[in-house]
């Protein structure tokens, strides 16, 4: 189970992809890490899939990584009397407290009571996906009264999206917090959180995971987007949300943001992911379009940890050809000429801390002596992130004796992880990284290999060691 590529593949699963024989037919097409949609499942459905996950796993003997990604605050109008309206641009509509009455072409219930005590005289709600937009033109009395910017077809408990207004309420629901307790039972690898709006999100959230999981916060609002900086230092990873993040922000800033956001999340060494609609005609068909091609390519030139489907596995009629697809647009960009140039630009100056100054000496190392490959000893996972934030062209081994460690570090850019007991003496550590890098193909008897750790042995977060060592005849090693 050897990857071709640096680039991880996230594959949503849902009804098209839920049984264990599809699960395991995506593990062999690409898939690295399998996300389970809470806004779907139900905590029934998120159990057994976890336990087909690690059936998969334990077959095919090669870590997969879970991520539980939560629903977070769903903001939806009522209901209408005949189910749906039609706005006209330029019309009175309100949105009030009335929870008696049906809606109709001049107004309808909103149960959210914090929005209509949040929202301020011209700031824009959009409803459906932004495909209406209403403008606040006075608030006060429980009611909210707008002008219509965009009309349309306004149906019954369509989302409604607050790009102007920050909202008093955490990202965590009382539903998120069950199912991110449930998630952590289930011993979920990653917790995703959705609508993220202030770096307070992520601590409430830490607070309950208590490092049982990585916590990736999901940029999909314009006010997370204002505190970047500050969310991306206390998130484990971020997500790129394109879906929200083009409703309630200009769609051609959207790329600009992807950008800056990868290398504000490679600066501190925290994995990106980015998703939504890499591929979504390949809901319906057996072969993207071009511009879907071009858009996951841009992904993986910029480096990005790993690349996500939603709908196409998820629910899509090609789930399989989605991920292959997926796999293939990466191995072949990773292989073009520009690649290494591109992924080069982007370097960050190493922190001003041991573990990431060996970090960067082992690429610079393994670069310029051509050796096999770096094999980093990490007990929580920080050592391996730190390598593969240099974004080296040699391969990155990651060992672990921490299983959850391991599926953690399935999302990350260029790993390859291997589950190992901890050394016992320098020497053991040089023959066991050895033999595993030989046995995993990476390196050939005369070969030689880097290996970072942390003296004393075993020492968390202690990175403070490089060596060079060859690979004997037997496979095991001499430095």
């Amino acid at each position: 189970m050897r990857r071709m590529r640096r680039a991880k593949i996230i594959a949503t699963l849902g009804p098209a992809s839920h049984d264990e024989k599809m699960i395991e037919e995506l593990a062999k097409a690409g898939a690295d890490v399998f996300r389970i949609n809470m806004s779907h499942a139900s905590h029934e459905v998120l159990h057994q899939t976890v336990a087909r996950i690690r059936a998969v796993e334990k077959r095919l003997n090669h870590p997969i990584g879970i991520l539980v990604d939560l629903q977070g605050p769903k903001l939806r109008v009522w209901k209408f009397a005949e189910g749906s309206v039609n706005l006209v641009a330029g019309q009175k509509f309100t949105l009030d407290s009335d929870k008696n009455d049906t809606g109709n072409a001049d107004r309808v219930y909103l149960p959210h009571p914090e929005i209509i005590e949040s929202v301020s005289v011209g700031d824009r709600l959009l409803l459906d996906d932004g495909k209406l937009a209403l403008k606040a033109t006075k608030v006060g009395n429980g009611a909210i009264e707008t002008e219509v910017i965009y009309g349309g077809k306004l149906s019954d408990k369509k989302g409604v999206s607050l790009p102007d207004t920050l909202l008093p309420t955490g990202a965590l629901t009382e539903k998120d917090h069950a199912d991110l307790l449930e998630g952590l039972k289930a011993e979920a690898d990653w917790i995703a959180l959705s609508f993220v709006q202030r770096p307070e999100d992520i601590i409430d959230v830490r607070k309950i995971v208590q490092g049982r999981a990585g916590v990736m916060a999901k940029i999909e609002k314009p006010q997370a987007i204002d505190r970047l900086e500050e969310i991306v230092k206390l998130s484990d990873a971020i997500m790129v949300a394109r879906g929200d993040l083009g409703v309630e922000l200009p769609l051609e800033t959207v790329p600009g943001l992807q950008k800056r956001m990868i290398r504000m999340a490679r600066r501190y060494g925290k994995p990106v992911v980015v998703a939504t609609q890499m591929l979504e005609s390949m809901i319906t068909a057996p072969v993207p379009t071009r511009a879907e091609v071009s858009d996951v390519s841009i992904a993986v030139f910029e480096g990005a940890d790993a690349i996500m489907l939603s709908a196409e596995s998820a629910s899509g009629a090609y789930p399989v050809e989605a991920v292959a697809t997926m796999n293939k647009v990466a191995v072949a960009v990773e292989g073009d000429a520009n690649y290494r140039g591109i992924i080069r630009a982007a370097q960050t100056e190493p922190e001003a801390t041991a573990a990431d100054a060996i970090s960067a000496a082992t690429r610079q190392v393994a670069e310029t002596l051509d050796l096999a490959a770096i094999v980093t000893y990490t007990a929580s996972g920080s050592t391996g992130i730190r390598a593969a934030r240099e974004r080296p062209s040699k391969p990155i081994i990651v060992l672990s004796p921490n299983q959850r460690t391991i599926r953690r570090m399935s999302v990350v850019w260029g790993v390859h992880c291997v589950q190992t007991e901890d050394a016992v003496s320098l020497e053991d550590m040089v023959d066991r990284a050895c033999v595993i890098a030989y046995q995993e193909g990476f390196a050939r008897p005369g070969d030689r290999i880097a290996i970072t750790a942390g003296i004393p042995l075993g020492t968390p977060g202690a990175t403070n060691m490089l060596r060079i060592a060859f690979v004997r005849q037997d496979g095991a090693g001499s430095s």
